[in-house]
């Protein structure tokens, strides 16, 4: 595969590596969406997401998650904006998200992983992997100190809510929230965290080279059971590709259909029609299902994604 079409999106017309371009494009579908809403803030939003990633921003050091990085929530803030257009332009004009929640929302996934961020003076910590059990509740704290800096103090509550639905800290049905609209905002934001990147066209690879290292750091390829012994979750980073089918398959059914009601449909009145995320994700779960039926490891034993 062309390494130019690993870093586009899935329509193929979007560079997710490039936090200027993909800025223009969510900026463009809000103010097709809610014209005369002002929103110049999203683009001062993206370049201090860059520079936060890129270790521009005082105080932290630059990102150094290889599945967790600036390619994955480029990816996820643009499949957040068209998720939105695609629910406010099928709701009837009471039930619409509006303006401000959507602004919210993409707050919430451009800054939902920031947590695996490394502060300057953390001590004990070598690597942002290793705060992956705790990240979704770091990336609050981060946006609680950074909204004030742009004005946006009045939704730190809120923001610090709705980004635990893109983790495991806390059960959807647990957040407390105001209203549907606010659930809603949560829900898709977990959605687009799901969607993006199982629909990434090198999301099989990146499991193997990035996700198992960073599960290994994170302590999350063994389990604690109550009895005090320890269960094997994933051996390797093979076996962890072995298992992923059926990860897919039960995060569509609990997650995306169970918690957050199937809000990925709406993705596809924003593209008259299609829904682009749901057919990649698909397609990568039945071609990693083939080389598994298969006993091809071709895929696993390929060349390395690592830079």
């Amino acid at each position: 595969m062309p390494q130019s079409r690993l870093t586009m999106d899935v329509s193929g017309s979007i560079d997710v590596t490039d936090p200027a371009m993909v800025s223009n494009a969510v900026l463009a579908i809000f103010q097709r969406r809610y014209p005369g809403f002002d929103f110049s803030l999203i683009e001062r939003l993206y370049k201090d997401f860059a520079a936060l990633y890129r270790g521009e921003l005082e105080g932290f050091f630059a990102c150094d998650t290889g599945y967790h990085d600036i390619q994955h929530v480029l990816d996820v803030s643009l499949a957040m904006a068209r998720l939105i257009d695609g629910y406010d332009a099928s709701q009837p004009e009471v039930d619409q998200l509006g303006p401000e929640l959507a602004l919210i929302g993409l707050i919430v996934v451009l800054f939902h992983d920031s947590g695996y961020i490394r502060r300057k003076g953390e001590t004990g910590i070598q690597h942002g992997a290793e705060y992956t059990k705790v990240h979704v509740s770091r990336s609050a704290q981060f946006m609680a100190e950074y909204l004030p800096s742009v004005n946006r103090g009045d939704i730190v509550e809120l923001t610090g809510k709705l980004v635990h639905f893109t983790g495991y800290e806390f059960s959807p049905d647990q957040i407390e929230l105001d209203n549907d609209k606010q659930r809603v905002v949560g829900s898709m934001a977990g959605t687009a965290d799901v969607i993006a990147q199982m629909a990434d066209p090198a999301y099989l690879e990146k499991c193997r080279d990035h996700l198992y290292p960073e599960f290994q750091l994170g302590g999350m390829t063994r389990q604690q059971l109550d009895d005090g012994t320890e269960q094997v979750v994933y051996a390797s980073a093979e076996d962890l590709l072995l298992k992923t089918p059926s990860f897919i398959k039960s995060t569509i059914t609990q997650r995306l259909d169970g918690h957050f009601k199937g809000l990925y449909h709406y993705v596809a009145p924003h593209f008259g029609g299609r829904n682009l995320y749901m057919e990649a994700l698909e397609n990568n779960c039945r071609h990693l299902e083939t080389l598994i039926a298969e006993n091809d490891l071709s895929l696993l034993s390929g060349a390395s994604l690592r830079p």
